[in-house]
């Protein structure tokens, strides 16, 4: 599937911004089974310094600096992207998650994308014992990893109520877990902290849905602004694998990846700093359209 992309980002200030400087990650990645074929930003008011390049698990950063005074800044994404369809295994051809945790343990890879990365707590994801209890079921003695992963998505989706009013970027899992409720981003932590907790690795990964599904699919909860899912590590023989507590799906071509991390501070779309007093007001809108 190929898609058309554009984001739009908003940032309005309470006064007058004298200096800037930022790093934005919103330019999506190439990774298996995704391709950018063109992508641009536009940027207002216009950056006298622009910096490109990537972080180490090879997210694509843009870092700029604005020395103009300024009330608003706006921020423009748009990318043609192709997404292959995902292939779910079959359970039977998938490892036990005790084979894959000893594997983890037992694995000396570094890169960028080796699992032990994603295993151990992060700045926003800890290893919270309630959490960790409440997947333990999906993972009885024997069982395969990709089957307690999506059991353990279907159970996030089923007992917590999507309220964007519930929580904030800066909600923890443990927080999140404790009301029930939240959006993709603290579904995403709680599923992480459930499958870190048990010895098992799992990456955040930020992105987009397909804004409009075919004639008859339900719409997707986090469609018309960037999302969030799980990327879990089931064994060498299948790799990472996309899970989406929020709407109970396994991520395939419906799913495209803008950034992978450790939890939301490794992919927050835009940190800097700036020169002004009083608050800000963020609105992003996404558009994601099929076209071809």
């Amino acid at each position: 599937m190929i898609y058309d992309i554009r984001q739009t980002t908003d940032c309005t200030y309470a006064s007058s911004v004298a200096h800037a400087h930022h790093v934005l990650r919103l330019t999506p990645i190439n990774r298996p089974g995704q391709r950018v074929q063109v992508s641009s930003l536009r940027i207002e008011p216009e950056p006298v310094h622009w910096r490109e390049g990537q972080d180490f698990f090879g997210n694509r950063l843009t870092w700029i600096a604005i020395e103009e005074a300024h009330e608003a800044l706006t921020v423009k994404m748009s990318a043609r992207i192709a997404v292959e369809k995902f292939a779910v295994p079959a359970v039977a051809d998938t490892p036990s998650w005790e084979a894959v945790q000893e594997e983890v343990f037992a694995s000396t890879a570094i890169g960028p994308t080796a699992p032990s990365h994603f295993l151990f707590p992060s700045r926003m994801v800890s290893l919270d014992p309630e959490i960790r209890d409440y997947a333990r079921p999906s993972f009885p003695p024997g069982r395969s990893l990709f089957e307690g992963a999506r059991e353990l998505m279907r159970r996030i989706k089923t007992d917590m109520v999507y309220d964007t009013a519930a929580t904030t970027v800066t909600t923890t899992p443990p927080m999140s877990f404790a009301l029930r409720r939240g959006v993709c981003q603290d579904f995403a932590h709680i599923m992480i902290s459930g499958l870190r907790g048990l010895g098992l690795s799992a990456a955040y990964v930020s992105g987009y849905l397909r804004t409009n599904r075919p004639p008859g699919a339900t719409r997707l909860q986090g469609a018309d602004a960037t999302h969030a899912w799980v990327l879990v590590w089931c064994g060498a023989a299948i790799g990472w694998v996309g899970f989406d507590p929020t709407n109970d799906l396994i991520a395939s071509d419906e799913h495209i990846v803008l950034a992978v991390g450790r939890d939301y501070t490794d992919v927050a779309p835009m940190d800097g700093v700036i020169v002004a007093h009083g608050g800000q007001h963020i609105d992003v809108s996404v558009n994601v359209i099929p076209v071809g």
